[in-house]
């Protein structure tokens, strides 16, 4: 994919520039484009100043249509003992439904965001940066339909690179079909 008209921002090819990403997000990102070769020509990452990695922020700061970008929250929950924690994964002009849907998901009588620490501390990203792409086994990754979908401002999204200076723009319907990414309809709220 050559991203040439989003934002004012210079995108690369992810897969050649492992410095701009995460540990755990590059081992995923080079592990989903052996099974699916598109990934590494669709998948581009960005630098941009850490200091603007909050989404409104950088999409001001770079002439980003606000619904191009999509948040990944850490969710966790316990039912009989057992913690059960998800990553939802929405477009940044909505937000998770975690009363409602994310815990329904999750069959919890109660779900919350995981604490900032552990987020970053179990994942190997910074917070910022958290992204769906190279979470640990175990964490669910629920993406609400809505990013799958083509937006008006156009596709792709853009996402966190598990750090805070720099993101990652890849088709929102290839990003449905990450591994271990489940589409939920209804798990955002406008």
């Amino acid at each position: 994919m050559t991203v040439t008209t989003l934002g004012t921002l210079t995108w690369l090819r992810a897969l050649d520039h492992p410095e701009l990403l995460a540990e755990p997000t590059f081992a995923a990102l080079s592990g989903w484009a052996a099974v699916e070769p598109s990934v590494a020509e669709s998948v581009v990452v960005a630098e941009i100043d850490p200091d603007l990695a909050d989404t409104a922020a950088m999409t001001e700061a770079h002439g980003l249509p606000l619904s191009a970008s999509v948040n990944c929250v850490l969710v966790a929950g316990r039912r009989e003992g057992a913690e059960r924690i998800a990553a939802a994964v929405v477009r940044a002009t909505t937000r998770a439904d975690v009363n409602n849907a994310v815990k329904r998901l999750l069959d919890v009588r109660k779900a919350s965001f995981l604490p900032m620490d552990r987020a970053t501390q179990e994942s190997g990203m910074e917070y910022g940066g958290i992204t769906p792409i190279g979470l640990p086994d175990g964490y669910r990754v629920l993406v609400d339909a809505r990013v799958a979908a083509p937006d008006p401002a156009g596709d792709p999204v853009i996402i966190g690179s598990g750090l805070r200076r720099s993101k990652l723009a890849l088709p929102g319907a290839l990003l449905a079909t990450a591994p271990g990414a489940e589409v939920v309809d209804g798990l955002a709220l406008p």
